[in-house]
């Protein structure tokens, strides 16, 4: 258990998500109490932050330090008796009694406190060289904890800076290393040409969501529930979807629909009528004909049939994702995914052979009992079928997945990413023609690495990046979905949500219709 005494909350989840990443699967207590490995207290004065970290049950009124955000080790005064060099690893010489040390920012480093990005990025420079000195790692992305890297680079890159300018501020604000920074630049400048025909003002995108799929994976948090439990109850699922795309496709009237993204859950878990019947619905409310793109996740092997994907091409449908996500057999057992490799091989060549020449798989780094040997494996497979995208997740343990509400169960699961393996699975990409385009990462990630899209020239998913940076509105529909409407020339957002549970979303449909009322202008 780690405490936290935080004078100001408005950087608690910051130092959180901090620890989180050097400690994961910590518990924290906001007082002092039995059980403590250590506290981190934050007090900020007039044009100073002073972050003291001491162990549990200890006083620290006699630990001496300072470490000024320069990186130096000099206080005002000029002191360097704490973390000498500046070096992750190397441990401060700390004075009896005290085992604990602290970091000081003071004024031979001037900031400016008054700005709240300025003092949190302060904040975490300073907390992340702690935590480098404590645990003798480092981190690829340094101190950074946000889930869109690449929105720093494009921003600036919107804004005229030169990517050197770039890689050199987010090198000294983050301390990221050089292969992430340069990786967040070359995808934020392909970004920014691939984003070029859109109209931020007033077009926009459609996210229709299915929160049902075959089975639910191990790891699984999104909105999904298994397609069994609605057997002959999904038109009344369908019934209050069409109620709000019909309402969204009124309200959006006259505005340019961009890209059009088909996902959950799992919609291929629908029979093939009912999807023909949701893309003739899409087809009568919305002019797709000058749609960029239409994707749509058949990501379980298991849901795909040949009637389905003729369905699918007979709507036009341009993008597809077949998701193994790993091509290991007993993997995919342990995981809960009820297909086997050679039924992932099956469908992906069915696809091919009907004429689908835009398709995604999703691979997952990290999945338990996987080392090196299992993503040689996997790679090895994928390199034969040849994708023309490829999306490299690093596993993400989120609160509502069974791999985490029941640790029990698992405790004896070995869960590993490595530098090597991300490295491996970026070769495999570039190997087979494919550029990386958007990226993003998530909390609680193995190895605190990130998810990276690959595609060949021409095969990249605007919409992929359109819901990372946030360039564009995005009206999404069904249960467990959320809305985000950009006002560009305001440089504002805002969004809504739609509930999660199916059956609440069935009964409160109008009070879904009326949020979305709320922010769409």
């Amino acid at each position: 258990m780690i405490g936290l005494l935080i004078q100001d909350n408005a950087f608690e989840q910051d130092i959180r998500e901090l620890l989180m990443s050097f400690y994961p699967g910590e518990t924290y207590a906001h007082e002092v109490k039995d059980g403590v490995a250590f506290y981190v207290e934050s007090r900020l004065g007039d044009g100073e932050v002073r972050l003291i970290v001491w162990d549990g049950g200890t006083d620290v009124s006699a630990a001496g330090g300072s470490f000024c955000r320069d990186g130096s080790g000099n206080s005002a005064e000029g002191r360097t008796e704490a973390l000498a060099g500046d070096e992750p690893g190397a441990r401060p010489e700390l004075k009896p009694p005290a085992p604990g040390f602290s970091l000081t920012m003071d004024n031979s480093a001037p900031a400016d406190l008054s700005d709240h990005l300025g003092t949190k990025n302060v904040i975490k420079q300073m907390f992340y060289k702690m935590l480098c000195t404590r645990t003798g790692k480092t981190l690829p992305w340094g101190s950074l904890t946000g889930i869109r890297p690449t929105k720093i680079a494009l921003s600036r890159l919107e804004e005229g800076w030169s990517e050197e300018e770039i890689r050199r501020y987010m090198k000294e604000t983050y301390l990221a290393s050089d292969e992430k920074v340069n990786l967040s630049v070359e995808i934020a400048a392909r970004e920014k040409r691939l984003l070029e025909p859109l109209d931020y003002e007033r077009g926009y995108s459609l996210y229709v969501g299915i929160p049902f799929c075959p089975t639910t994976c191990l790891y699984c948090s999104f909105t999904s529930y298994p397609i069994g439990k609605w057997k002959g109850r999904t038109g009344l699922y369908l019934d209050a979807l069409f109620h709000e795309l019909e309402y969204t496709a009124k309200k959006m009237e006259g505005r340019p629909l961009d890209t059009v993204y088909f996902g959950g859950g799992t919609p291929t878990s629908l029979e093939a009528g009912e999807i023909e019947t949701i893309l003739c619905k899409l087809d009568q409310l919305f002019d797709l004909s000058r749609a960029l793109e239409f994707t749509v996740e058949a990501g379980r092997p298991d849901s795909i049939t040949r009637e389905k994907l003729q369905v699918l091409r007979d709507h036009g449908i341009t993008r597809i994702s077949i998701n193994p996500q790993t091509m290991n057999q007993s993997t995919l057992d342990l995981i809960g995914r009820r297909h086997t490799v050679e039924m992932v091989k099956e469908r992906y060549y069915m696809a091919r052979e009907m004429g689908f020449d835009n398709i995604n798989m999703d691979l997952i780094m990290g999945l338990p009992q996987e080392g090196m040997d299992e993503v040689r494996r996997t790679l090895d497979e994928i390199r034969a079928m040849k994708p023309d995208s490829l999306t490299v997740h690093s596993l993400a343990i989120k609160r509502a997945a069974r791999l985490n509400m029941f640790k029990e169960d698992y405790e004896g699961l070995t869960i590993q990413n490595t530098p090597e393996m991300i490295d491996l699975s970026a070769a495999c990409a570039r190997e087979l023609g494919m550029e990386p385009y958007y990226l993003y990462r998530q909390k609680n990630m193995a190895g605190n690495f990130e998810n990276v899209g690959y595609a060949l020239p021409g095969k990249a998913c605007i919409y992929n990046i359109l819901i990372m940076e946030e360039m564009q509105t995005i009206v999404a529909c069904g249960a467990g979905t959320t809305t985000k409407v950009v006002f560009p020339a305001e440089n504002r957002r805002e969004r809504c949500e739609n509930v999660k549970e199916v059956e609440q979303y069935i009964s409160r449909i109008d009070e879904m219709i009326g949020r979305k009322e709320r922010i769409l202008v």
